[in-house]
């Protein structure tokens, strides 16, 4: 069974001071937080990848993150899609407030996956490390809580 590791990465980042949080490099190689994140979620047998962004960055997402640092590779272990998180993406009954600028956080980014979504699922933040032995668990869970149901 296949499952899915969706990762938020709209976060505006406004505390970190300036530039892109999910984009800063922490590893002796310039490795970001995601890569050691997506590389546990493959070799713990997620299936499927969900990058929840935000649209005005997303050519610096798929520039930095996609080609520099994580590269075409991940395609050759996972399925990869793009979802965008727009503070105008509501569900039916709710319209944004005039002069709204700010993103509405997770929940509505969690919202934003939904269509591509059909498998158990996980959701980590971009900027969090989680470790090797979290998405074992996560994936067993979901694998096992599946054949339960």
């Amino acid at each position: 069974m296949k499952t899915t590791l969706i990762i938020m990465a709209a976060g505006i980042g406004s505390r970190f001071g300036g530039g892109i949080k999910q984009l800063a490099k922490m590893g002796p190689n310039g490795e970001i937080i995601m890569d050691y994140s997506i590389y546990d979620a493959i070799n713990a047998g997620f299936g499927k990848l969900v990058f929840v962004i935000r649209k005005d960055f997303e050519q610096d997402f798929r520039e930095k993150i996609i080609k520099e640092v994580i590269g075409n590779r991940i395609q050759n272990y996972m399925d990869v899609e793009y979802v965008f998180q727009d503070i105008n993406d509501l569900p039916e009954g709710f319209t944004c407030p005039e002069g709204r600028t700010k993103p509405w956080g997770t929940g509505q980014a969690i919202l934003c996956a939904k269509s591509v979504v059909d498998t158990p699922y996980v959701i980590i933040n971009a900027d969090d490390y989680y470790g090797k032995e979290a998405f074992v668990k996560l994936h067993d869970f979901l694998i096992n809580h599946e054949k339960m149901g």
